[in-house]
């Protein structure tokens, strides 16, 4: 155990509510947390149903249309890193508003783009709010909702999960609304982070105008001294968080892929896809409420692990012969999402260590995630089949299982 790590006292950090109204703060807070957390996948997952129209209009190859389904996982990496030296400076709300502002700007542009290096650019500046987001988020939980953690990063996680099916599932109709015009399509989704860049400037000046007043501690996002690098829990975690990751960019990716394979429909594999997005958008909440009512979350990542290593096992042995249940288990592994941020939440001993943590967890977890998808389509492809890929994915769900447990623990860093 790592000099920094204590077991975890009953004790909750008391609120550092920095609004003149605490009651009103965190009704503010909790609706910017929702609106934020809406706004943080329909820029990625928007862009895959169209994607065929936009390489043509911009005349994109499939080499550079491989780069940017990459970029998110690029962006959420290297950003990610830098976002607790920004709140220290500017503050957890200033930041995620500069955020929203950020991928406000990026989309509401996007659709605009004259070519190919534009329409990456302007993806990469809405990609970098994201980013800068997906991080902090777990330090609004923590400061604001100390008493709630578990309980609220439910409540985002499935507004985050909405806002992804919602992108994925609507941009082609809208398209169809707009006589076919994929840029308006695309770009409908700038509306819904438009309408979050309010809440968080008001919360950002808010903070600021507090700081002012009362400068020291009791407001600042950071100066823990904490080396998170040292802490075996923060590696488990950073590795927990890559490996689901990992998996989850190799079900989008690959899931519908390996049913068409099997001799399953376009359709029916369409389904099936659908159905392990949807399935993490009920259980969010009440998983990651579970996990924040728990002193220990070992048993429950460890229980995500063993159904997302039987449903790859399924696809091994018999990919058609119960496709529903070898999808719902796939489901309900990328439920390791949610709880992962809950884990960082409840792991860090106050808000600048979480902020720290986010980032370190979230950094690491997205570079190690980057090439498992690759390698998927690497083996799939010298192979001419599923089998080798999905060996690698049940030895990869292993090892997801043994670091859940080290994450899982009842341990505190700070």
């Amino acid at each position: 155990m790592s000099n920094h790590e204590a077991v975890r006292p009953h004790c909750a950090e008391p609120p550092q509510d920095l609004t003149a109204s605490p009651v009103a703060g965190r009704r503010l807070a909790a609706v910017a947390l929702v609106l934020a957390a809406l706004n943080l996948r329909p820029a990625v997952t928007s862009l895959g149903p169209v994607l065929e129209e936009v390489r043509s209009t911009l005349g994109m190859s499939a080499t550079v249309a491989g780069l940017l389904t990459s970029l998110p996982e690029v962006c959420f990496a290297l950003v990610g890193f830098a976002a607790p030296r920004f709140a220290r400076r500017y503050g957890t709300d200033g930041v995620i508003a500069i955020g929203a502002v950020a991928l406000a700007a990026g989309l509401v542009t996007r659709p605009f783009a004259s070519g190919t290096l534009v329409f990456i650019a302007l993806s990469a500046v809405a990609l970098a709010g994201i980013a800068a987001t997906n991080v902090l988020l777990p330090v609004v939980v923590k400061q604001r909702f100390p008493d709630r953690v578990g309980a609220m990063t439910g409540v985002y996680s499935t507004a985050l999960n909405v806002g992804a099916c919602a992108a994925a599932a609507g941009t082609v109709p809208l398209v169809r609304a707009f006589g076919g015009r994929w840029e308006a399509g695309l770009g409908s989704w700038a509306v819904l982070a438009v309408a979050a860049v309010p809440a968080w400037l008001v919360l950002g000046r808010r903070r600021s105008a507090s700081a002012v007043r009362a400068p020291g501690p009791a407001v600042s996002d950071g100066g823990s001294g904490v080396r998170i690098s040292r802490s075996p829990t923060a590696w488990a975690l950073a590795v927990f968080f890559g490996l689901q990751a990992g998996g989850a960019y190799v079900i989008i990716g690959w899931l519908p892929q390996m049913f068409r394979d099997a001799g399953l429909s376009a359709e029916t594999a369409g389904l099936l896809f659908a159905g392990t997005s949807l399935l993490s958008v009920p259980l969010s909440y009440p998983l990651s409420a579970l996990a924040g009512r728990l002193r220990d979350q070992s048993g429950l990542a460890a229980g995500l692990a063993v159904c997302g290593l039987a449903g790859f096992a399924g696809l091994w042995a018999a990919p058609a012969g119960a496709p529903w249940l070898w999808a719902m288990l796939l489901g309900l592994s990328n439920c390791a999402f949610p709880l992962a941020l809950a884990m960082i939440g409840m792991r860090g001993q106050d808000g600048a260590t979480v902020a720290r943590l986010s980032a370190f967890a979230q950094s690491t977890g997205y570079l190690i995630s980057i090439p498992v998808p690759v390698l998927v389509g690497v083996f799939y492809q010298h192979s001419g089949g599923w089998r080798t890929p999905l060996t690698l994915m049940a030895v990869l769900m292993v090892l997801q299982l043994v670091a859940g447990l080290v994450a899982g623990r009842d341990r505190r860093i700070g």
